[in-house]
């Protein structure tokens, strides 16, 4: 079976500025280095399978879901390189939604950007609606719209428009538990076509349910990465010693990691 996805060395850094200036100063003297190197990736490297379904797991700021939005084209990578055979749609809580827009006008800009023509979005309209449970609300600016109802829309059109490699970023863990277990019950059917998905949430329950393989990303860096099984039990392991940390040993055990991280 061919990859579907294979990422390459990629690191992604921020510079984190003490102010304004110090960032004027940066653009405008390209050959002086201004602002201290933040590496919210540094050195990942996974290929996955047609078909499969991988988890990413990892605490707060750990870059899961920077690496979501590589893989889906949003964010550019520092370095390194990310190859994907097919479309790729990202999910996530207002995730490529205008709030300026009603509900109806972003299924049709979103469809629209994807090349579908005018007919086939009233084709495909009503039963993005539907699915998205938001008749009352589709004419309604987005901006009013809960998280819960933007998540739903999000998913909707990403999953009517059939995607080769899906991303799922937290936004089945916002809503209601019914809209969930349809979502997830559309994502099983991806599964058993052969789609490629992403799953990016703190939910370890649904991983165990749905994913085959897991990330575990720790600030930045691959921690271990394989059978879902193996890398679920580690990563449960690691965040019951976590939880029975101090403040102090937390704050001392991610100033290490970030001090590892930030070293190129």
């Amino acid at each position: 079976m061919s990859n579907s996805v294979e990422v390459q060395n990629v690191y992604k850094k921020y510079k984190l500025f003490k102010g304004k200036s110090e960032r004027i100063l940066d653009l405008l003297l390209p050959h002086k280095e201004y602002g201290e190197a933040f590496y919210a990736l540094k050195d990942v490297s996974i290929e996955v399978k047609e078909g499969d379904i991988v988890g990413f797991v990892g605490v707060n700021g750990s870059g899961k879901s920077t690496l979501a939005n590589i893989i889906a084209g949003i964010v550019p990578s520092t370095s390194g390189s990310v190859k994907t055979n097919g479309d790729v749609a990202l999910i996530a809580v207002n995730a490529g939604l205008d709030n300026k827009l009603t509900g109806r006008e972003n299924i049709e800009l979103k469809l629209l950007m994807l090349g579908f023509s005018k007919k086939e979005i009233l084709l495909m309209e009503d039963e993005i609606i539907e699915f998205a449970e938001l008749e009352k609300f589709i004419d309604q600016p987005v901006k009013s719209y809960s998280s819960g109802m933007r998540s739903r829309l999000g998913f909707s059109i990403s999953v009517r428009v059939d995607p080769d490699i899906l991303i799922i970023d937290e936004a089945l863990s916002v809503g209601d538990k019914a809209f969930a277990e349809k979502s997830l019950a559309k994502m099983h059917e991806f599964k058993e076509r052969g789609k490629t998905m992403f799953f990016v949430s703190h939910s370890l329950s649904q991983m165990k349910q749905f994913c085959d393989k897991v990330l575990w990303l720790e600030y930045g860096e691959v921690k271990e990465f394989g059978e879902a099984a193996t890398v679920l039990k580690n990563y449960d392991d690691f965040l019951k010693k976590y939880s029975k940390m101090s403040k102090a040993e937390k704050k001392k055990y991610r100033d290490e990691a970030m001090d590892r991280r930030n070293v190129k």
